[in-house]
């Protein structure tokens, strides 16, 4: 049967049949193989999100007869068209618990429609908690034999508040975990801070990074940032700072608008992506206040990525939206996007995200009070230290940013038996730990 599913509001999808995995997906230079290998359903809260891209095909590298269902949100990656079928489950919001709520209720019939399919799962994995409730009702319902690997990427603000709902949440969170095997995390402070201290959490887990795909090697990486390229690109600007992804959080667009306004000859900042938290009409007005604050759109992501990087100096990865949890725990994606092109990042110091970037020595970090720090730091900092800083980042190995064999750990561990999920091995990047 050829792997094209009907979504629930779209035509039916043109996608790769059975035969074309098998010959391999030529568009990127891979062969895939799935004879013999187990099927594995994934849930996704984004099909055009980059992760989701980036595991769905890793898990047809590693040979998984896949199966991928997930809901759609107007989010700066939203032209992406997947090459690998899917069954659309509907759209959801950033942020409007009530709106996903009501997305998971309506999407059981398609899981019902697809009942057959689903039933010879032998692992389904789920990212975020709205997903793990959709993993663990197939099981219930169709694939009893199926072990379940929960992935998170963000501890979302409604799991860590102290009000009612939020401890409901946890609870709900706590119950559906003790039906899982493993969990996957994109930091080790997720499970440091929160899965092993505030949820109790015991099993197994990986660390799987928001690491660049392999595919991305394929594309041309060098950048051409002391050339004639950049130097137009300035406009007599001095230093020229990308804020690149999901444009959010109140605070750290106000910190950046108050650094344009005290340093508005010296930095250029560029903004690459889509609002999600910011408010849009604070956003343009900041815009048109300030002629270094530049708003450049949403992008293709790996393909825009290249164009993005090589006319900047610096990527900001500066988040103060969250800092009590999620803000200060995560390792960020644009440090990896932005470190394959020798662009170091900006970062808060204590953050995790800060303290990776020292141990590597690769960036810059930040303490209170940031706006001084940063005026500071900009006024001062001289292109031979910058460059210094550059040519350490550009000797790191690439598998620091690119994840070539994370990925097939991470598979190999799903499609291995069920005691290696809780067996503790050394692990690191792309390791599994306990």
């Amino acid at each position: 049967m050829a792997e094209v599913f009907l979504r629930s509001r779209d035509p039916p999808l043109a996608g790769p049949t059975a035969a074309d995995r098998k010959s391999g997906d030529r568009r990127h230079g891979r062969e895939t193989r799935t004879h013999g290998r187990p099927e594995l359903v994934f849930f996704t809260p984004d099909i055009t999100d980059v992760s989701t891209s980036k595991r769905a095909q890793g898990f047809l590298d590693y040979g998984f007869r896949l199966t991928v269902l997930g809901f759609r949100r107007d989010r700066y990656n939203q032209r992406y068209e997947p090459s690998w079928p899917y069954i659309a489950l509907g759209r959801t919001e950033d942020g409007n618990y009530w709106q996903r709520a009501r997305a998971l209720v309506s999407c059981i019939p398609m899981l019902i429609a697809n009942r057959r399919r689903l039933s010879g799962a032998a692992v389904v994995y789920a990212r975020n908690i709205d997903q793990l409730l959709l993993a663990l009702l197939t099981q219930l319902l169709f694939a009893r034999q199926a072990r379940i690997a929960y992935e998170v990427l963000d501890i979302q603000p409604a799991l860590v508040a102290n009000v009612p709902v939020a401890r409901i949440l946890r609870w709900v969170e706590r119950v559906c975990m003790r039906r899982i095997g493993l969990l996957v995390v994109s930091s080790p402070a997720f499970v440091e801070c929160y899965y092993a201290t505030i949820q109790a959490y015991r099993g197994g887990w990986f660390l799987l990074e928001n690491k660049l795909d392999a595919s991305i090697l394929a594309l041309p990486l060098q950048t051409p940032r002391r050339s004639g390229a950049l130097v137009d690109h300035r406009n007599g600007y001095k230093w020229v700072v990308a804020y690149v992804g999901l444009i959010r959080g109140r605070e750290t667009f106000d910190l950046i608008r108050r650094i344009a306004t005290r340093l508005h000859d010296t930095v250029l900042f560029e903004f690459h992506g889509i609002l999600t938290t910011v408010d849009s009409e604070a956003f343009h007005a900041a815009l048109r206040e300030h002629k270094n604050m530049i708003y450049r759109g949403s992008y293709i992501n790996p393909q825009d990525l290249r164009s993005i990087y090589e006319k900047v100096h610096f990527s900001w990865a500066l988040d103060l939206e969250h800092v009590d949890h999620n803000s200060r725990w995560l390792r960020p994606c644009r440090f990896y996007e932005a470190g394959l092109y020798g662009v170091p990042c900006m970062a808060i110091r204590d953050f995790e995200i800060g303290r990776f970037i020292e141990s590597m020595g690769v960036g810059w970090t930040f303490s209170p009070p940031y706006e001084d720090q940063l005026v500071r730091f900009f006024e001062t900092l001289s292109l031979a230290q910058y460059e210094k800083r550059c040519r350490r980042l550009r000797g790191l190995p690439v598998d620091n940013f690119v994840a070539r064999d994370d990925m097939s750990s991470l598979c190999r561990l799903l499609d291995g038996p069920p005691q290696r999920w809780m067996e503790s091995l050394p692990g690191s990047a792309g390791g599994y730990v306990r």
